[in-house]
């Protein structure tokens, strides 16, 4: 194998290649002996054909095979001789490839940058941090009370009210035809909840048990079901009974039930489970401004190819999301070429961080553990609550989705690395600083 250098503008490189005919042929003919070695042809027994009828009748089928084979070790000698990083696939062109001949192609790609790492511990940081409030855990404790709160039935003869529950039996029908679905039987509905059709619940108020209502109601336009949608309707109504919540109680009973061992012991779980997300928005702001510190304070060129990929997937996302209606509202208002402009720019930054980060990993000698992955799976598993075994075994049966985590976990491993090296000042901030992520958040206290 033979090449040249065709090309170089900054982080492009261009080469021309060339296989000798000879190594060509040598190659073919190694293919054929190992297809000898195991071919039935007609009228000889395995492995006894001749040469000349093995070529015959495997050669042409081969070269594709071989020639794929060749230009990918010489395209792995050439990176290996010339000593560079490819930052993504090369691109391969074949120029010339005729029976006999020499074979030449072509071999483009961006290659890595090299990047000159600093002095961490004189980059200096603020961590935000902020005390939880008595008000943010007495007010966790009242919500809790009040999704416990048992009903009893109302024994005075009284109108029902909003904030009452009626155990109604009710059939839909539209044009006087009962539709699937639109039937339900001892249904505890509470007035005022808004889970039912759009003024069903308010035209129950005011009437008693025993009652049979004929609520009349228009189903919403964007309502799931097609068949339904905008369609006007008529539910005969029994209330049956008219319950209330009882007052909420919070004591020993409803800490036990959420799994504490009296009140103090779950308003101390509390706590801990608010101050562990406010930590969570901490680390993310901390982390937000060293990447910003980095990006600010590295220069290198960045490859154009990896910076298009990243651009392509972000726009994707977007173009999905508007296709879908699924756009943030401030979006909804921006210029789609301003969105995209910004994307291009976010799609470079991402880039050069990746790699400043991926750099960083590879001088530090860091490595992931099975316990990095296990915290990352702990710390994937608490975003969803009251779910988290479900997630474990989610992750556990699906390698690919466990396999996900590893670059993650990484970059926060590497995070970590930095943090530790750099100067960190903690300040107090109140809770809305703390969770305050526009440009012009309030500086701390």
């Amino acid at each position: 194998m033979k090449f040249k250098e065709l090309e170089s503008k900054g982080l492009n490189k261009k080469y021309n290649v060339t296989i000798a005919a000879t190594d060509f042929a040598n190659a073919i003919d190694k293919k054929l002996e190992e297809i000898a070695k195991n071919a039935k042809l007609p009228g000889f027994r395995a492995g006894k054909a001749p040469k000349s009828m093995i070529t015959q009748k495997y050669r042409s089928s081969i070269l594709g095979e071989v020639l794929d084979d060749m230009i990918r070790d010489a395209t792995n000698q050439l990176m290996a001789e010339t000593k560079i990083r490819p930052a993504m696939t090369p691109d391969i062109k074949l120029e010339k490839f005729e029976d006999g001949k020499d074979i030449d192609f072509i071999v483009e790609t961006d290659i890595l940058p090299e990047i000159t790492l600093g002095d961490f511990s004189k980059i200096s940081l603020t961590k935000y941090v902020a005390k939880v409030p008595e008000e943010e855990v007495e007010k966790a404790v009242k919500y809790m009370a009040e999704s416990r709160r048992e009903t009893v039935k109302v024994e005075d003869d009284r109108e029902a009210q909003k904030g009452d529950i009626v155990v109604i039996d009710f059939v839909g029908s539209i044009d006087g035809n009962e539709f699937e679905g639109g039937k339900g039987n001892a249904y505890p509905l509470e007035l005022g909840s808004g889970s039912f059709i759009p003024g069903y619940e308010d035209q129950l108020v005011g009437h008693k048990a025993g009652e049979t209502v004929e609520v009349k109601v228009t189903f919403p336009k964007e309502y799931h079901a097609a068949n339904l949608a905008g369609k006007d309707a008529v539910f005969i109504t029994t209330i049956k009974e008219l319950r209330t919540k009882k007052e909420a109680e919070v004591n020993d009973e409803l800490a036990k039930a959420m799994g504490a061992k009296d009140v103090a012991d779950m308003k101390a779980k509390i706590e801990a489970r608010i101050a562990e997300d406010y930590d969570a928005t901490s680390r993310i702001k901390l982390k937000r401004d060293l990447l910003d510190a980095l990006d600010k304070e590295y220069k290198f060129e960045v490859p154009q190819k990896l910076i298009d990929a990243e651009y392509t997937a972000i726009e994707k996302q977007y173009k999905d999301a508007k296709a879908q209606g699924r756009l943030d509202e401030e979006d909804k208002k921006r210029n789609e070429k301003d969105i995209l402009a910004e994307y291009k720019e976010i799609a470079l930054r991402r880039v050069k961080l990746g790699l400043l980060l991926s750099e960083i990993g590879s001088s530090a000698k860091l490595t992931l553990t099975s316990e990095d992955i296990n915290n990352a799976l702990i710390a994937e598993a608490k975003r969803y609550p009251g779910q988290e075994q479900a997630v474990f075994n989610y992750y556990m049966k699906n390698k690919n989705a466990l396999e996900s985590l590893r670059a993650p976990a990484f970059e926060e491993k590497i995070v970590d690395h930095i943090l530790g090296l750099a100067k960190i000042t903690e300040k107090e901030v109140s809770v809305a600083e703390l969770y305050n992520f526009s440009d012009n958040a309030p500086k701390a206290k």
